[in-house]
């Protein structure tokens, strides 16, 4: 279902639509660009399985009037919806008496040879696949996690808040960053996940360039 396109100019792979192909980084229903984490779960559930958070997820979607949700900034509404959630369902399993069952762990009786994991983490789908040898030793480890589910979308989405909020002739400080990086912390983004990379520091680089392609000026925030 899912394929990675890579960029020279990222360490992030950046998942696509098998069945649409990768069109690049544009929007619409012809693109290949999908997005994950909370705002995708809630738009393709039909609701919530505690009370509370149903009535959250209710006037979440009466507010905003339509369902599906795109607009990036309610991810972080949708975040706070599947929290509520996660409160009650942690009360509910702390009084099933499963929870203090002895069989939590199947112990494998033979050597593994391939195996996939798939979970919705909080931050978005979480693949992990491995292949092993003959001894059950990783050969070959590939892991798709939520940032990089996201990584096409977050690149449109600070392209879209950089466009709208640095005007020509402007000059880029302090507070233009601050509403760029609003783009991408919707997302909660961990790049040292996505990139495999530690120690997991994020340098933020801003180029503006004009329409020649020129370098006007460049501003950057390192660690």
């Amino acid at each position: 279902m899912i394929a990675e396109h890579v960029e020279p100019w990222s360490y992030l792979k950046f998942p696509f639509l098998k069945q649409v192909g990768w069109k690049g980084l544009v929007d619409g229903p012809d693109s290949g660009v999908y997005r994950s984490a909370p705002l995708a779960r809630l738009n393709a559930a039909e609701g919530m399985a505690t009370p509370l958070a149903q009535a959250a997820y209710d006037k979440m979607y009466s507010t905003f009037g339509a369902k599906p949700v795109h607009q990036t900034m309610a991810f972080h509404w949708a975040r706070l919806v599947e929290m509520l959630y996660s409160g009650e369902r942690v009360v509910e399993l702390a009084q099933d008496p499963d929870i203090t069952n002895p069989k939590v762990h199947q112990a494998p009786t033979a050597a593994p040879d391939e195996g996939v994991g798939i979970v919705e983490a909080p931050r978005g789908l979480l693949i992990h696949h491995y292949k092993t040898n003959a001894n059950g030793i990783v050969e070959r480890a590939n892991l798709i996690v939520g940032t990089t589910n996201n990584k096409a979308a977050i690149c449109m989405s600070v392209k879209k808040a950089a466009e709208g909020v640095i005007k020509p002739g402007q000059e880029v400080n302090e507070g233009i960053l601050n509403i760029v990086e609003m783009a991408f912390r919707a997302y909660d983004p961990c790049f040292g996940c996505a990139t495999h990379a530690l120690p997991g520091h994020m340098p933020l680089v801003v180029t503006i360039r004009d329409p020649r392609g020129q370098v006007l000026q460049e501003i950057r925030r390192d660690g």
